[in-house]
């Protein structure tokens, strides 16, 4: 059981506390305390919604494996300090929002690349200059570090940590419980700039098509066909609906499904790259380490 500790500080948004725990917690695999001090109020945007008794204090969260740091554009010293002693301990940080500007505020993200909530992006780069700080990301893994942007990209980071501790069959699960998507890329766009789709201007036929073809040879040509429209138009339908291409939609789906096969089979790995529409074991191999940063066979040896 891996121990995850949440922060509940003084002014987090309600729903960043409340939803990182029930991703952990719907996984079954960790075991979940919501650290704070007596009587924090919870908000709601910028409304306060209700006072939250954490059942253990601050300082348990310096026992944790990982910690979560919700939204608080304004910590306290005490907090600020538990987060960079957790950080000299080892301990796995991860925020939500502007929890970025805790991290920032106790060094850890010194030198490195962040993300936090797009509105606030401008703010956390002023007061930390020495914090590259990404805009147009749902989240970032720099290994024992981990920020993302708002709340449900908060979900997305904490579902991610779940597939990397226990690969994404397990992730799945919790998404499918959660009714929550499976897997949003960090590097994704935190928000598209897309109309209300209905009828025949929606992708997701030709999506749910393309998840029946992974083993095909699919062109942006094949693909645009399929839709009935050029393939000028499907590359500006794409990227207006998923913040993405069609092929870089297409790679993403294969590698999923190669996560799972690697999982749940002991197909040989040129099998899956087969199966998943990757033409060669290497063409696989490059696209799974790139995404990953490791290898189809040490992922089946990790999570198979």
């Amino acid at each position: 059981m891996i121990t995850v500790a949440v922060l509940a500080l003084e002014g987090a948004i309600g729903l960043e506390l409340a939803g990182a725990c029930q991703v952990f917690a719907s996984a079954g695999r960790y075991d979940v305390r919501v650290c704070g001090s007596p009587g924090t109020t919870l908000m709601a945007h910028d409304r306060p919604i209700l006072r939250a008794e954490a059942p253990y204090p601050l300082e348990e969260a310096l026992a944790a494996h990982t910690l979560i740091v919700p939204a608080a554009f304004e910590p306290s010293d005490e907090v600020v300090e538990l987060v960079r002693e957790a950080h000299r301990r080892g301990v796995r940080i991860a925020s939500i929002c502007t929890g970025a500007f805790v991290l920032a505020a106790a060094g850890v993200l010194d030198g490195r690349r962040a993300a936090t909530h797009w509105a606030h992006a401008d703010e956390l780069a002023r007061r930390y200059p020495e914090v590259e700080v990404v805009v147009d990301a749902l989240y970032l893994d720099d290994g024992d570090v981990l920020t993302s942007a708002g709340i449900t990209a908060g979900l997305d980071l904490c579902l991610h940590l779940v597939r990397r501790d226990h690969g994404s069959a397990v992730a799945a699960a919790v998404a499918r419980r959660l009714v929550m998507a499976p897997h949003r890329d960090g590097g994704q766009a935190q928000f598209v700039v897309a109309p209300v789709v209905a009828g025949n201007d929606s992708l997701e036929p030709v999506m749910r098509w393309m998840r029946d073809h992974l083993a095909e040879p699919l062109t942006l040509t094949t693909i645009a066909a399929q839709a009935a429209v050029s393939p000028r138009t499907l590359s500006r339908q794409f990227r207006a609906q998923t913040g993405t291409t069609p092929l870089q939609w297409l790679i993403r789906q294969r590698l999923a499904r190669a996560q799972e096969l690697l999982e749940t089979t002991t197909l040989p790995i040129g099998r899956i790259a087969t199966e998943c529409g990757f033409t060669t074991p290497l063409l696989l191999r490059q696209h799974f380490t790139r995404t990953f940063a490791t290898t189809p066979t040490n992922y089946r040896r990790s999570f198979g």
